[in-house]
């Protein structure tokens, strides 16, 4: 059997299932389903891009589910796996129906490749569903992305285009329907326009001249380096310190003899997730921190969960001595972290979680006051109780969670999500001499684009990443960027067109000699394909 049959034998099988022959069932819509191969292929291509882009926040949905469910599992590695699997069977789907084109073979689809296609898109719109109703803050973060990648889209879009435009010339000249042939016109147009000019519309930071790029964001450690160590541990913020860090940011609760000490997790998952407390205390469903005494606490085991989860994937990363160290790790108190801070001059920020906030939080002042630390270490960013602790503790800065509170009080530090600020108002905050800080950056696209924008600090999962970086991932001069896309454009431009004389002479000099191959030329006009 010849190559060239072995290859039209393959594609027909795996594609339309007809090993043999062609199919000649005309009723089976092959371009009704060829439009929907090509429709499904671009959604799961943009499906596939929205993971990518929220993978800096996976560790929150993994912890919401973790809330439910009471049980670790990294669910947005998984949803990403198969989204991956799904993408790449759509677009090997697209090729081999791009290849039956080249072939001239009917475009039959077979009924099992239509069912998959059938489950991915339910997949896909009940994962944005989800997305939509559970966690709707997030939806923000793709325009943002877009800032940072939509420059090389464009490129790979005027690429894809250029290769597509052979098939399309192709249908054009060998449509017998004028109406047909006005139609392809059109659209490619329409979407060549599109492509070719959108660069009009970008806008990033990143598009500016190299000597006005702004200075490099501060580092926060977010429960100190949680990649490196258990998060809240002393062996968590030791890591983050070796990073550089400025600011050791955490979380605090208060135990039933009012000692203050570090924890995220609250309500149904207090401890759960973080240490082994079911284990130490089988009968007991603590619930709310005011039911445990700290000398409980204490007897708690707040790193080994690090090694067995693997959250972030990083434990093979740590040495033998880091793995013993990160087994040993226990809860630590306020007091303990205060320390730590004042002897290496790092401040401090943090939350509380606390259904009692006024009596916590004049606890804690006390407890930071008797620390001897330095106030100015101190950023202040509870919002309740701000009165009492200006008249206790003048020296700490106060840090708000929104501009209106912040300009209310003549503030002038911020601490944001990283989506809830435009690049353009991170500007203007900045020219007003605002301190801002976002939280949670842990991607490095996200840092490179934030950077750019001039965004004082960002709080981060990721600090020996972010550490080694001495530039953004790309900067470009507005004005080289212009010359590379208008270059490009033309560049596929040309190769359009001369594809289009060829596809052009090819149909003439088959009307030309054989009017009968014309026919065969055809099959998406005189047969099902």
């Amino acid at each position: 059997m010849p190559r060239d049959s072995r290859c039209r034998v393959c594609s027909r099988g795996v594609y339309s299932c007809h090993w043999s022959q062609p199919s000649e069932n005309k009723r089976r819509l092959p371009r009704f389903w060829f439009s929907v191969v090509v429709l499904i292929s671009l959604l799961s291509l943009c499906w596939m891009y929205i993971c990518l882009v929220t993978y800096n926040d996976s560790d929150e949905i993994n912890s919401k589910a973790f809330e439910k469910l009471k049980q670790w599992v990294n669910w947005f590695i998984v949803l990403c796996i198969i989204s991956a699997v799904f993408t790449s069977y759509c677009l090997l789907l697209l090729l081999l129906a791009l290849f039956h084109v080249a072939l001239r073979e009917p475009l039959d689809l077979h009924c099992l490749h239509k069912i998959f296609l059938f489950l991915g898109v339910t997949l896909i719109l009940f994962a944005v569903t989800g997305i939509r109703v559970g966690w709707p803050n997030e939806w923000p973060t793709v325009p943002l992305s877009l800032q940072a990648t939509a420059p090389f889209l464009q490129l790979g879009a005027v690429g894809a285009l250029t290769l597509l435009s052979w098939f399309v010339f192709r249908a054009f000249h060998r449509s017998r329907r004028a109406g047909s042939r006005i139609l392809i016109a059109v659209l490619f147009v329409a979407v060549s326009a599109a492509i070719f000019l959108c660069p009009l519309l970008i806008r990033s930071p990143c598009l500016i001249e190299s000597k006005e790029l702004p200075p490099k964001p501060n580092l926060f450690g977010h429960r100190g380096a949680p990649m490196l160590a258990p998060e809240n541990t002393l062996m968590s913020f030791e890591r983050s310190m070796e990073c550089n860090v400025t600011v050791f940011e955490t979380d605090i609760q208060l135990s039933q003899d009012r000692v203050p000490f570090l924890m995220h997790d609250k309500d149904f998952g207090f401890l759960m997730r973080t240490t082994n407390v079911k284990d130490k205390f089988p009968d007991r469903d603590f619930r709310k921190s005011m039911n445990i005494t700290w000398e409980e606490l204490q007897r708690l085991n707040a790193g080994d969960w690090f090694l067995k989860t693997d959250p972030f994937r990083s434990v093979s990363q740590l040495t033998a001595e880091d793995r013993k160290t990160a087994r040993n790790q226990s809860i630590p108190s306020l007091v303990q972290l205060l320390d730590f801070a004042k002897q290496h001059n790092i401040s401090v920020m943090f939350d509380i979680y606390s259904d009692d906030q006024a009596n916590d939080t004049v606890d804690i002042v006390n407890a930071i006051v008797k620390s001897d630390i330095a106030p100015s270490l101190i950023l202040w960013l509870p919002p309740a109780e701000r009165e009492y602790v200006n008249q206790t503790a003048p020296g700490f800065i106060h840090v708000y969670d929104n501009v209106r509170d912040m300009e209310k009080a003549g503030g002038s530090h911020l601490n944001v999500k990283y989506n809830n600020l435009s690049t353009a108002e991170i500007r203007e905050l900045r020219r007003k001499n605002v301190s801002v800080n976002l939280w949670v950056v842990t991607e490095r696209w996200l840092f490179s684009l934030l950077w750019c924008a001039g965004v004082s600090s960002v709080t981060t999962n990721s600090c020996h990443l972010l550490q080694r970086m001495d530039r953004p991932i790309w900067v470009l001069a507005p004005g080289i960027y212009r010359a590379i896309w208008i270059t490009v454009d033309l560049i596929s431009l040309l190769i359009m067109i001369v594809f289009f004389i060829i596809q052009r002479e090819q149909k003439n000099r088959i009307s030309d000699g054989n009017p009968t191959e014309l026919i065969l030329f055809l099959p998406s006009d005189s047969t099902s394909g």
